[in-house]
């Protein structure tokens, strides 16, 4: 009597005399290269990723530190300009300051200037009225700083023995003062004023004496008025 197959237990043998690829067969001897491999991947991707981040901030840092340093630069540059500016002028600026340009108006000074040449030369009576001071307003602009431009209009008479008098007095007020001539008529007298000893001209002249002041005028100042003796 010949033995039959069981069917069922033949099925179960086949499949597991299977045999699988050796790479899965053997994945066992390298997981642990492969799992030190991926981790080594990611720390390396981590790292890159990182060391670009840092890498922008330095950049930025380098970026803002330049710019800082730009400024710092600039401004030492400028106040550099300024001192060597200051070292230039400053003889100059002095000059003009003790001359009477620079600073407040000196009226009380202006009538001693004209007392002092008045004897010293040993002038003929004068007279003179100083107007208010006015802000003068110029036709073309002018770059002044912080400074206005001031003017005080005197209106001077002089009776001369001749027309190196007059010239003479100028001279004197321009040596302490700053002032321009806005006109000047010179006239003979007749042969009754030009007796011996007498005045044989007679001038009238307007001057402006200028300023530079930043302080502001709250009034102006009042008219003087002299008649020198």
């Amino acid at each position: 009597m010949s033995a039959h197959p069981v069917p069922g237990k033949s099925k179960s043998k086949t499949k597991a005399t299977i045999a699988l690829p050796y790479w899965v067969a053997e994945f066992a001897l390298i997981r642990t290269a492969v799992l030190v491999a991926v981790a080594c991947v990611t720390i390396s991707l981590t790292a890159l990723l990182v060391s670009g981040w840092k890498l922008g901030e330095a950049d930025e840092r380098l970026e803002q530190a330049q710019r800082t340093r730009d400024v710092a630069y600039a401004r030492f540059a400028h106040v550099d300009n300024e001192k060597r500016d200051i070292r230039n002028f400053q003889p100059r600026y002095i000059e003009l300051r003790d001359r009477g340009l620079i600073g407040a108006e000196r009226r009380l000074e202006w009538v001693d200037i004209i007392r002092q040449s008045q004897e010293r030369r040993k002038l003929l009576p004068l007279s003179y009225e100083i107007e208010p001071q006015q802000v003068v307003r110029l036709e073309s602009a002018l770059d002044l700083g912080d400074y206005q431009l001031h003017g005080s209009r005197m209106r001077l008479h002089m009776d001369l023995l001749h027309e190196m008098d007059l010239f003479n007095f100028l001279d004197d007020l321009r040596l302490r003062s700053f002032f321009a001539v806005q006109d000047c008529a010179i006239k003979r007298l007749g042969r009754a004023a030009g007796a011996v000893g007498g005045p044989t001209l007679g001038a009238d002249c307007t001057l402006n004496w200028i300023t530079l002041d930043t302080a502001p005028k709250a009034e102006p100042a009042p008219a003087t008025r002299r008649r020198a003796p």
